[in-house]
């Protein structure tokens, strides 16, 4: 099983190990895609639980905004969750395949 994902649906990645600057790009996009999810799932939250509690609508002796708020919120993190999962986030070998330093170090030698 070396060699194939363990999730069946994972796509295969044909750009083979990524290099440590590829590597902290990718960190940094999926760490920027992060804020923005978070940003989504405020904004949902304060339309559904402030922006729904206008209308003074009762369900079961609740508010609506008290479903609209913790369930709509919950299902907005949910499908940002996955689109973050499918589009954003990747698979990284966490082997190390070139130095840190891109200076070019050579073999040791002092001459």
């Amino acid at each position: 099983m070396r060699g194939k994902s363990w999730y069946p649906m994972r796509k295969e990645r044909d750009s083979g190990l990524m290099t440590y600057k590829e590597k902290l790009k990718q960190a940094d996009r999926e760490a920027r895609a992060a804020l923005v999810g978070l940003a989504a799932t405020i904004v949902v939250w304060l339309l559904l639980g402030f922006g729904v509690a206008q209308t003074g609508i009762v369900v079961f002796s609740t508010p609506l905004w008290v479903f609209t708020g913790c369930l709509g919120t919950f299902a907005c993190a949910i499908v940002v969750s996955v689109v973050m999962a499918k589009r954003v986030f990747k698979d990284v070998a966490l082997e190390q395949v070139e130095p840190i330093s891109d200076e070019g170090e050579g073999d040791g030698d002092a001459r």
